[in-house]
Parts: structure tokens; sequence; C-alpha cells
């Protein structure tokens, strides 16, 4: 009886494990799928984000699919930050650590600026060089 008192907590962590590594399986299986219309796409617990030539779409995932979507177009973008724990950093020379990264999205019209989530610093970073690049080369075109 102690004994079975004693493995009673261990069994009840183990089955909460197994399911939380089955539901975060099936958010990953959910994503695949959605992110099979994107040529870039990103996946973390945060929030999902998917580029198609200059429209980015994000949303929150889930098991069922990704929710909350919204899509803007890169045509829309006034500038791209990147914020660690709320602040603005520079995205040429990030810091190597940091808290909670953000993208944020300001916009030509006066719409609120778009913050998308992300769990790696780093990551964050890669998207945010790579949209600022094609933020640059949209705006040379145009230009021309």
């Amino acid at each position: 009886m102690e004994r079975g008192l004693l493995w009673l907590p261990l069994l009840v962590i183990f089955i909460w494990l197994a399911w939380a590594g089955w539901n975060e399986y099936q958010k990953v299986e959910a994503y695949r799928i959605w992110a099979k219309q994107f040529q870039r796409s990103k996946y973390d617990i945060y929030a999902v984000l998917g580029q198609a030539g200059r429209e980015i779409t994000w949303g929150k995932p889930t098991r069922k699919g990704p929710i909350n979507l919204q899509t803007f177009t890169l045509d829309d973008v006034q500038s791209i930050k990147l914020l660690i724990d709320g602040q603005p950093v520079n995205l040429q020379s990030p810091p190597n650590r940091g808290g909670a990264a953000a993208l944020e999205f300001s916009f030509f019209s006066p719409t609120a600026p778009v913050r998308i989530p992300f769990t790696e610093v780093a990551l964050a970073v890669e998207w945010g060089k790579q949209l600022q690049q094609e933020l640059q080369v949209l705006r040379i075109n145009q230009e021309s």
C-alpha cells in the first residue's frame, strides 16, 4: 500500500507528460500541413509564421491548425524592429541572449503595429534580417 502511494505521483506525472507530448505533436503536425502553402515558415510555441512572396501570415498554433490568422503584405510595411523584452534592439548587432523576442511591423496606414513573438532571439534576428532585406529591395524597385 505504501509503495503504491509512492508510485502514484510518478504515474500521474508520466500520464501528464505523455499527454503534453501528444498535444505538442498534434500542433506540429497541423502546422506542417498548414506550412506547405508558404515559401518560408516557422513554428514555435508562441506563433506560427509563413511567407508567400510579399505576404506574411501569422497566428497561434493549436492542435487543429493555426488560429487567429492575420495577413499583411510587405508593401504596407514602413519598418521592422526587433524587440527583446519589449525594448527595441539593433537588428544588425543583436545581443546573444535575451528574454522574449518579437518582430514589430509598423505600417504606412494608421493601423496598430503587429508584433510576432519568437521563442529564440537568433530565429527572430534571422527572420528580421531577411524581411528587412526584402523590404529594402522592394523600396528600391518602387523608386525605379
